[in-house]
């Protein structure tokens, strides 16, 4: 789990930063024109990207990777450990677990039925996103350029001087969205799983990582659609100041009065290319190394 989000995240830092500049700001649009409001914003995200680059180098786009590392990497790990033990022991029951798990995939993962697959990913998702909300906090403050930070010791200072108010901030908005979204990518994955081998009908371990990373991104769009809104609400708590975004309620109401329905949809193209990229190789990877270790007695002679 930790080898997959390190994986991941190094190489799609950048799309997290510019989601990150582009959902921080605070002006309004005429939100009956959509096309042109998309328009303008995908040119926005270009010229953040200049910004950024002209301003800092190239290097200024894996800005706040540090914490990201410390937020993701144990995040990822304790998501994917906790998920597997979680699955493995809703599939010893007889409600969860599925009657007849396909024999024409070469994955070790426990299979559930969708509602096991639903409560497992969405409490084990929302627990752990809870745990790890204050390095979720800081590592927007490290992406926004709303805060100069001088080095992380003197952010997660000034962030624990404000205490568990700031510490949790957004955690209500990030549960609201990663708990869905968990849910909605568990069965999405393992269904586009299946009907990938089936269709394939992968015979080495090179072609079900393939088929695991189709499925893998493929779940991660839809579910990075039906809850991108979350994430928007998430990052304006959690990076503004200003008194009308001080509860997830007026900031809806701020959001809705500036920028209409599309600006729920900030950075919506960011974060669905970091998400289906993240999820094909990050699950890709788990899924791969679960099944070395799970192979690994048979690699090892008996000793008589």
């Amino acid at each position: 789990g930790a080898f997959s989000g390190f994986t991941s995240l190094i190489c799609l830092q950048p799309f997290d930063l510019l989601k990150t500049r582009l959902q921080q700001g605070d002006g309004a649009s005429n939100h009956r024109q959509g096309f042109l409001v998309l328009l303008v914003r995908a040119l926005g995200i270009a010229g953040i990207a200049r910004n950024v680059i002209a301003r800092d180098g190239v290097l200024a786009l894996w800005q706040g990777t540090l914490p990201t590392l410390l937020r993701n990497v144990p995040g990822v790990a304790l998501y994917m450990s906790t998920l597997h033990e979680a699955r493995s022991a809703m599939a010893k029951t007889a409600y969860f677990a599925k009657s007849s798990p396909s024999a024409l995939s070469l994955s070790v993962l426990p299979t559930l039925t969708v509602q096991g697959n639903l409560l497992a990913g969405a409490v084990t998702r929302t627990v752990v996103g809870t745990i790890l909300n204050p390095l979720a906090v800081l590592k927007a403050r490290y992406e926004s350029d709303l805060y100069a930070y001088r080095s992380l010791w003197q952010a997660f200072c000034a962030l624990a001087r404000g205490g568990p108010s700031h510490l949790f901030r957004g955690a209500t908005a990030s549960a609201m969205r990663d708990a869905p979204y968990a849910g909605l990518f568990l069965v999405s994955y393992e269904q586009l799983k299946r009907e990938g081998a089936a269709f394939a009908q992968p015979l080495s371990y090179s072609s079900t990582a393939l088929v695991n990373g189709f499925a893998g991104a493929g779940a991660g769009t839809a579910a990075t659609f039906a809850t991108h809104p979350f994430d928007v609400l998430k990052t304006k708590l959690q990076v503004r100041n200003e008194d009308r975004y001080h509860t997830l309620r007026s900031t809806i109401r701020t959001i809705w009065m500036n920028r209409g329905i599309m600006g729920f949809f900030d950075g919506i193209s960011l974060r669905l290319s970091r998400k289906v990229l993240s999820s094909a190789i990050g699950w890709a990877t788990y899924e791969a190394i679960l099944v070395f270790i799970h192979n690994q007695p048979r690699l090892v002679p008996s000793i008589t």
